[in-house]
């Protein structure tokens, strides 16, 4: 402490400082954890009911996006969304509502088990640290959560729950019939009565064994295993879901390689719901961003299936170009295709062009050779734009449908099995990569869409495709169709009625979403309450078995290979516990005891996150997933919410197709079948921005501590060496983290909170400036002495009224900041807050109305300062239920405003007058203006036209 900060704290022994913020908020933290006063009852009289006074109130539930436990602790980029939902939810409270907010932790994943292998830690010890050390520091932030409803996914009771809800999706079917999820015995009994014949080439249900029953209803469950392409790291030793891959072909945690291999995983069938999580979006109050990438990763278009008769068969294609289907001359299948090996031809047609052969003396020779490379590339590597298009004739031509005309067959890896039928009719005038294909391996083209752009209807002169939506269809004419001066939505429509005219397709949907692949070969996850038999039949372990609880293994880790070494398969940790693995059971089925192998894959860590909305209300419950009227009162359609949900959800905006996605497809099933009345977890969404830091590099582009550098000169420097300075994330890795810890420390957790809130809009990410924080501190130390006498302590307010000045100031303050606060506009009320408290500083004396005031305005901002002013000024309660002050509209409306005065359309004059003068004694006051007069210069008027209060136009004769 310095000789300077010693005599200022001797002269003013009750200034607001770091050290009596620190007592402050201590006292208020341990005050408000005793009282349970964030305790939100829910209706009735369950395990958390309460206060029926408080739970008759209208409801506001908000939530936080699950925090990973990490051991590095937060940074206070971190807290950002947590101290603003906090901010609204206290804000909520004192408005009336009955406040729903908590928090609790997504605790199963990579890092704890990562951390484990190379520790020998057991990952729930390190977990559980975690979550202490984060609890910890999230407790010193005053985040005023529902301490009772907090969790962690790793809690056994927690995902017994989670291993239910699983069970409920394995044990249903999508009837598209009715349009929801049914349980699966339904679609049973209407095998077992006839009501709903099975597949053709299953036959008849009775005459199937049971395995054979178990596999067919294995095509129709939710939850479903098969053996289908999946993303396999090596490097990771899992697979992936397609949404874990990046844009560059790896993994997106520890950014390795992936390739296809095939595998039997357990899979979602959330393509079932691709309509309706499509359709569902226009209801919910999210970011046209967020809503933007869903509908994209679903990719519903609509166009038509066509069937292009081979060799006494037929090859179906998708398009959503079916009117350019006389333009197709030639036609592609993706290499792993199941057709391929069918058609493919023993010997090369005559006249084969040797350009398509690739060089191979058969096709069977020149496909093996194809498949081959293909399977070494990522989907994202094969649908990159290449300059150069590879591929292989299969030696055998198709036939267009609608022209009658041969279509030569090959195969490329720019064709994917996951999008339409893993083939496409090829119309290479008319798009961009066929085109490319075309001219590669000289293949015809036939324009059919009538240029636009000036060049001429040959192809062969063009340098690139003529793509167009807005074209007339040309050279598309025969004895039985024509398209030809259509424009392309009638050619659509015509071509489509052809197609199902002449039995060759139909209308169709087609989606980009594919199922959802829910195996991981890890550790630390959920188990799969699944057993096999002997031969090797699935069943679901009965409800008194669950939770089914991780054991106990010796090395956590999957066995993991060479990154790039695509010839390997997984090998889980839970398969080397064969204890654990190989049980006798009594499955209640009324078969006795029999042996079972367990599922050794373990959920992915999306799985818990997929419903921890419905267990923050009812946490403690151990009978129902969620007491229905419970659930209901919280999450319940209502007017303004028709599919129920979240009242509102803050997190970021990389969860968009991940878990946000499959949250709502769990929430869908979850209603179909009964046990809850939303439909969607989340109504109102809202992506906070990131707080940033400077990144500071040495010249071999490794990260120095930002503490340690020097500025000189408009340059950097550490250890005397020049460094480079960008902006990017902040985090340990990168040296430039700050810890809230630090911040609290230096100047209090209040001051914290505010400056997070200060920076800026909080869907715009912002960079830190330490030395920025100080302003908020002034701030609190400003309010601090509009209340508190520092040298004596006591409160230095006075009875007095307020002057009208004063109580202008206020009012408006009152109405500005509510309504900031209710639009999550932290900054700029503030701001608001800033300018009423200078404008309070500024007077002789405080009136004890105002300081009053002031308090509760900053309460959800600034609750622990806000606490000790209010119970200085004599408040017994808490400001956490106060009342939010209300303005009074008759100090709303300024005491006057300007109108200004035209003649001739120019501004001759300006007037101030009361905001509620009528139009006549507007007239009057301004025709007797001196400068009015004045410039009229005595001529006649023709015309005055009045928009009372703030404009006058006059015209002269």
């Amino acid at each position: 402490m310095s000789e300077t900060t010693t005599a200022a704290e001797t002269a003013a022994p009750h200034r607001y400082t770091a050290a009596l913020a620190a007592d402050i908020e201590a006292r208020w933290q341990d005050f408000w954890e005793k009282n349970g006063t964030y305790e939100a009852p829910n209706p009735g009289d369950g395990p958390l009911g309460g206060d029926p006074e408080q739970a008759a109130k209208p409801k506001k539930f908000i939530m936080d996006m699950f925090p990973y436990p990490s051991g590095a602790g937060l940074h206070v980029g971190h807290p950002l969304g947590y101290i603003a939902t906090d901010a609204y939810a206290r804000y909520e409270r004192m408005t009336g509502h009955n406040v729903l907010h908590t928090l609790g932790f997504d605790a199963f994943g990579l890092p704890a088990e990562q951390y484990a292998v190379q520790t020998g830690t057991h990952p729930r010890t390190s977990t559980e640290a975690n979550i202490i050390q984060m609890k910890a520091q999230l407790r010193r932030l005053g985040l005023g959560h529902d301490q009772r409803r907090s969790f962690a996914t790793i809690d056994p009771q927690y995902y017994r729950w989670t291993q239910w809800i699983f069970l409920q999706i394995f044990n249903s079917w999508y009837d598209t019939d009715a349009d929801r999820a049914r349980p699966i015995e339904d679609l049973v009994a209407q095998f077992e009565s006839g009501e709903r014949e099975t597949p053709d080439a299953w036959g008849p249900w009775s005459g199937l064994s049971e395995r054979e029953r178990a596999d067919l209803l294995g095509e129709y469950r939710l939850a479903y295993a098969s053996d289908a392409p999946v993303n396999w790291s090596p490097g990771l030793g899992t697979v992936l879901a397609n949404e874990e891959v990046t844009a560059d072909g790896r993994s997106e945690r520890g950014n390795f390689p992936v390739f296809k291999a095939k595998l039997r995983q357990w899979n979602m069938r959330i393509t079932a719901y691709a309509d309706r999580l499509v359709n569902d979006l226009d209801g919910l109050d999210w970011p046209e961003a967020i809503k933007l990438q869903q509908r994209n990763w679903i990719g519903r278009s609509e166009g038509a299936r066509i069937a292009f008769p081979l060799d006494g068969d037929t090859v179906d294609v998708f398009t959503t170009r079916q009117d350019t289907l006389f333009g197709a001359t030639y036609m592609v299948l993706a290499p792993e295709h199941p057709l391929v090996g069918k058609f493919v031809a023993d010997a090369w047609p005559e006249g084969t062009h040797e350009v398509w052969t690739g060089g191979y003396a058969t096709p069977a020779e020149a496909v093996a050779a194809y498949r081959a490379q293909a399977e070494a590339k990522s989907d994202v590597e094969r649908q990159a734009e290449a300059k150069d298009k590879t591929g292989v004739f299969i030696g055998a031509y198709a036939t267009n449908p609608v022209s009658g005309e041969p279509a030569p067959v090959f195969i490329a890896d720019y064709v994917l099995m996951g999008y339409g039928t893993g083939a496409i009719m090829a119309v290479p005038a008319h798009d961009h990569r066929d085109f490319a294909f075309a001219r590669a391996f000289e293949l015809p083209m036939r324009c059919v869409v009538e240029p636009s752009d000036g060049r001429g209807p040959d192809p062969a002169t063009w340098d690139d495709a003529f793509s167009s939506y807005d074209a007339k269809i040309v050279n598309s004419t025969d004895e039985s169709i024509s398209l030809d001066g259509l424009g392309v939505t009638e050619a659509k429509e015509r071509m489509t009625a052809w197609l199902e005219e002449h039995g060759f397709g139909e209308g169709t949907v087609n989606y980009r979403l594919r199922d959802w692949l829910f195996s991981r070969q890890r550790y630390w996850g959920e188990p799969f309450p699944i057993v096999y038999d002997e031969e090797g039949t699935a069943h679901a372990l009965p409800e008194s078995m669950l939770p089914l609880e991780l054991p106990e293994v010796e090395d956590y880790s999957p066995r993991t290979f060479e990154p790039d070494d695509a010839d390997t398969s997984p090998e889980t940790p839970l398969s080397r516990n064969e204890e654990w693995v190989n049980v006798t059971l009594d499955l209640g089925d009324g078969k006795g005891p029999r042996r079972f192998r367990r599922e050794t894959n373990t959920m992915p860590n999306w799985a818990g996150s997929c419903w921890y909305e419905l267990r923050y209300l009812d946490p403690e419950n151990d009978q129902k997933l969620v007491d229905p009227d419970v659930e209901r009162y919280w999450m319940g359609p209502r007017e303004g919410q028709p599919s129920g949900g979240v009242d509102l959800y803050v997190g970021g905006q990389e969860h968009a197709v991940l878990h946000l996605l499959y949250a709502r497809f769990w929430s869908k099933v979850l209603h179909d079948l009964g046990h809850i009345s939303s439909s969607e977890p989340f109504h109102k969404l809202y992506n906070q921005g990131m707080i940033q830091a400077f990144v500071y590099r040495d010249v071999r582009g490794i990260a120095v501590p930002a503490t340690e550098v020097e500025e000189r000169d408009g340059a950097y420097y550490y250890k005397g060496e020049k460094v480079s300075r960008v902006l990017g994330k902040m985090g340990k890795s990168l040296k430039n983290a700050v810890t809230p810890d630090e911040i609290s420390a230096e100047f209090g957790a209040d001051t914290l909170r505010l400056y997070e809130m200060a920076m800026g809009p909080l869907d715009v990410s912002r960079p830190w400036d330490t030395r920025a924080v100080v302003g908020q501190f002034r701030l609190l130390q400003r309010l601090w002495r509009n209340v508190v006498d520092e040298v004596t302590g006591e409160v230095a307010v006075v009875a007095g009224e307020p002057d009208e000045a004063t109580l202008r100031a206020l009012h408006k303050a009152i109405d500005g900041i509510g309504q900031d606060m209710s639009a999550l506009r932290f900054n700029t009320a503030i701001a608001k807050i800033t300018e009423l408290n200078n404008h309070v500083t500024k007077l002789p004396e405080v009136p004890r109305s105002v300081a009053e005031t002031m308090v509760l305005l900053i309460a959800p901002l600034a609750p622990h300062i806000a606490e000790e002013l209010w119970r200085k000024l004599g408040g017994e309660d808490s400001v956490v239920h106060r009342d939010f002050p209300v303005a009074d509209p008759a100090y709303l409306v300024d005491e006057s405003v300007t109108c200004v005065v035209q003649i001739k359309g120019k501004v001759r004059a300006r007037l101030e007058v009361p905001p509620s003068i009528s139009e006549a004694d507007l007239e009057a006051q301004v025709l007797a203006s001196p400068a009015v007069i004045a410039a009229l210069g005595g001529a006649e008027i023709r015309k005055v036209i009045v928009r009372a209060p703030k404009l006058v136009n006059i015209v002269p004769a």
